[in-house]
């Protein structure tokens, strides 16, 4: 079982910026991926990014490329979630996942390839 917990979200204008953690707690030395997704009000969780947790290779929504950045400190069992040039579509709650078993590139964006969600963490981008 593994634990998450984010942290970092909160109120930011148009072309701000925020960095989200996710401290992961329990049996993390067997994680394979982290993930971060979002929900907008009235709209399905979406794909952000997400990383392999050993090579830490990223993978990005095509609507965050360029703006987030999505990166891992093994030694502090942490995913970081940089957030830059923020747009009010950007606006949701931002929820971190994490899976054991190893998988495909192509199913690192899907919300059921994740067995451990934290409770989310609101981003707000004002205009």
């Amino acid at each position: 079982q593994v634990q998450l917990v984010e942290s970092g979200g909160g109120l930011v204008q148009a072309g701000g910026s925020l960095r989200l953690s996710c401290a992961a707690s329990g049996r993390t030395f067997s994680l394979n991926a982290a993930g971060w997704f979002r929900q907008a009000p009235g709209k399905e969780r979406e794909f952000v990014a997400a990383i392999t947790w050993s090579a830490g290779s990223g993978y990005y929504a095509d609507s965050v490329k360029g703006r987030f950045t999505i990166s891992r400190d093994n030694a502090k069992n942490t995913v970081y979630l940089q957030l830059n040039s923020l747009k009010p579509e950007d606006t949701a709650v931002y929820y971190c996942a994490a899976r054991y078993p190893p998988i495909t590139a192509q199913a690192m964006g899907l919300v059921s390839s994740y067995h451990y969600w934290g409770q989310g963490t609101q981003v707000t981008v004002s205009s």
